[in-house]
């Protein structure tokens, strides 16, 4: 009997890890080609180092840390094929290059979130729900700090507006979680549903989220909206920490409460666990990123260094 194809194997490999609670949406691109690849070159039996290698140096892409970020994909997809049969090798790390750190994110002034809501008014059809959805999203991403997959896969089950509360049912880890809501909040999104249900002829859907033809919002389709919207911004990396994407809407969300917090001289360290259950991290350490990843924070941290190099009292919280 022939082995399966390595198109196959992959399209298992991603299949276990979104069942563990892992998206991979990256990865599942670079892994099915990397896949097509090796099917392509007739490629049969167990993964070998010159094989990735090989797809890894194969991009036409200008950046020279392209080719290690694609053997990192293959390298992990390599590791769990390894433990199925070890006749497959896993390429050795930074063989083509060491990684770079986690890029700074992009926090957003006030001045760019009105700017991204407004754009997210004006889409089409004007009339329609899209430009309603779209800014009703956006603004809960902003106001919560939520994932994308989370926000979602929001039913109106899990948004209980009278309570003020949500429940993540679709979080990473396949964790569950209640993330309370500001009344404002609350009370656009409750704007948002009335909007939705009266006098409105859309696909039938239990899901908070969705638009006049779609029964619910599409992440490829939320990300090629969210891309126009940018050009149309003429949102760049020029001036910029990088080139802003949805994703910073919730590091935007998590600074700017670790900020308030400092300005309100509450002890940080302890709050942050507080804020790492509420952005559903797995770990406090993942939380505790941004102190070094954000240089508002480092300031920060550079304060209270200072502080009790010298001997002060930091206010209580």
């Amino acid at each position: 009997m022939m082995p399966p194809t390595l198109v196959t194997l992959v399209d298992e490999y991603l299949a276990l890890r979104r069942g563990l609670g892992f998206e991979l949406e990256t990865p599942s691109w670079l892994l099915h080609d990397f896949a097509r690849y090796a099917d392509r070159i007739g490629h049969r039996g167990p993964l070998t180092v010159d094989l990735a290698v090989n797809w890894a140096k194969s991009s036409t892409s200008p950046d020279p840390a392209q080719a290690g970020r694609r053997l990192g994909a293959v390298r992990q997809f390599a590791r769990h094929r390894a433990a199925i049969d070890p006749a497959n090798e896993v390429p050795p790390a930074g063989l083509l290059g060491r990684h770079r750190q986690r890029k700074q994110p992009h926090i957003y002034s006030d001045a760019e979130i009105a700017a991204l809501l407004e754009q997210a008014s004006l889409l089409l059809p004007h009339r329609g729900l899209r430009p309603r959805t779209y800014v009703a999203f956006f603004s809960l991403l902003a106001a919560t700090g939520l994932r994308l997959s989370e926000a979602r896969h929001l039913s109106f089950g899990d948004v209980d507006l009278r309570e003020g509360v949500i429940t993540v049912r679709e979080g990473k880890f396949r964790k569950s979680r209640l993330v309370p809501l500001h009344p404002s909040t609350a009370q656009a999104l409750t704007g948002y549903v009335a909007h939705r249900t009266v006098g409105r002829d859309i696909v039938p859907s239990d899901r908070f989220f969705c638009t006049d033809h779609a029964p619910a919002l599409a992440r490829a389709a939320v990300e090629k909206t969210f891309s126009r919207l940018r050009q149309r911004l003429g949102w760049t990396a020029d001036g910029r920490a990088r080139r802003p994407r949805i994703h910073d809407l919730r590091h935007t969300f998590a600074v700017r409460r670790l900020l308030r917090w400092h300005s309100e001289g509450a002890d940080v360290d302890r709050k942050i666990l507080a804020l790492s259950t509420y952005l559903g991290h797995a770990k406090a350490t993942d939380t505790y990123w941004y102190v070094s990843a954000v240089p508002e924070l480092m300031a920060v941290i550079s304060e209270r260094f200072k502080r009790f190099a010298t001997g002060e009292q930091e206010s209580a919280s």
